[in-house]
């Protein structure tokens, strides 16, 4: 349609300081002369676009032109506060509260009612949290090294790392980054880092993939667990893994089956239902469980 190529046309426009109408006759699959009658009808609806001539020319919008505002339809501009409201819950800094406030009060009869999204990012490790992603922002911005202690399964090891990107998944907030130490890409999790600071030094960077977080690929699953809860734990089970996870029994307990990734994680999260549930299996994991019982019931002889 369209109306729809105007928009991306525009788009493009606003986002580069410069750009050609073959360039955009290919991006848009018409022909040139489209694409200059599209310019036109963007001149005659008041957008103030340029053009030059010569091996650096194009077309381009006027320096310092602001776009309407009504291009965004309130629902839009609502969600664009909101997220900056959830930034700003878990960087500690005014930063986006102030950003919000200058677009509410320039929007002020386009903005109606009161905000009804709330997002909170922030948690419990809010205070340790903010100045990590300060300081992974601050190395990402300037390419600059990130050295930290990090704590995993497998033990403490100190990592220098090119930091790419910030990511907020899973509830909790990660940096992927070239791992010098392992010499490829780690995702690693700000709650696990300690002492983190910049080396000083920087990297010329180096093409980043973005990394791949589907649940299958970060948790492929391979450990097929069967278990049987009593009927006071269905909210727990619902809330981690849905109503398709069990099946009730005559007796009013759960079946549940699920697979899982990693057997230390199965092991903590069913220890923590206490006498509320039995493993049936797999049965190395039911042996391994019944050790650290008995185990358990030693420390309490």
């Amino acid at each position: 349609m369209k109306i729809d190529r105007l928009i991306g046309i525009l788009s493009i426009l606003l986002q580069k300081e410069t750009e050609t109408i073959p360039s955009l006759a290919m991006q848009f699959e018409v022909s040139p002369r489209t694409i200059s009658r599209d310019i036109e009808t963007l001149c005659q609806a008041g957008i103030p676009i340029m053009t030059r001539r010569g091996m650096s020319g194009g077309i381009s919008i006027m320096e310092g032109y602001k776009i309407d505002r009504t291009l965004l339809t309130s629902a839009e501009m609502q969600d664009i506060l909101a997220g900056l409201r959830s930034l700003d819950s878990v960087n500690g800094t005014n930063r986006y509260s102030q950003l919000m406030e200058k677009l509410s009060a320039g929007s002020s009869d386009f903005i109606s009612g009161n905000q009804s999204l709330l997002i909170d990012l922030s948690s419990w490790y809010k205070d340790s949290l903010a100045p990590k992603i300060e300081r992974i922002r601050t190395a990402i911005d300037s390419r600059a090294f990130i050295e930290f202690i990090y704590y995993s399964p497998c033990g403490d090891s100190c990592r220098i790392a090119e930091p790419y990107y910030l990511i907020f998944r899973w509830s909790s907030w990660y940096v992927w980054g070239w791992c010098c130490t392992r010499h490829d890409f780690r995702l690693f999790k700000l709650n696990r880092m300690e002492d983190l600071h910049l080396t000083g030094e920087h990297f010329p960077g180096r093409p980043a993939p973005v990394p791949n977080l589907k649940n299958e690929r970060i948790f492929p699953g391979g450990i097929r667990v069967k278990a049987l809860f009593q009927p006071e734990c269905k909210w727990r089970l619902i809330e981690d893994f849905g109503t398709e996870c069990f099946e009730k029994q005559k007796d009013g307990s759960l079946l549940f089956r699920a697979d899982y990734t990693d057997k230390r994680n199965l092991i903590s999260y069913l220890l923590t239902f206490g006498d509320k549930v039995r493993l049936l299996e797999p049965e190395e994991v039911r042996l391994e469980l019944k050790g650290i019982i008995s185990k358990m019931l030693e420390n309490y002889q």
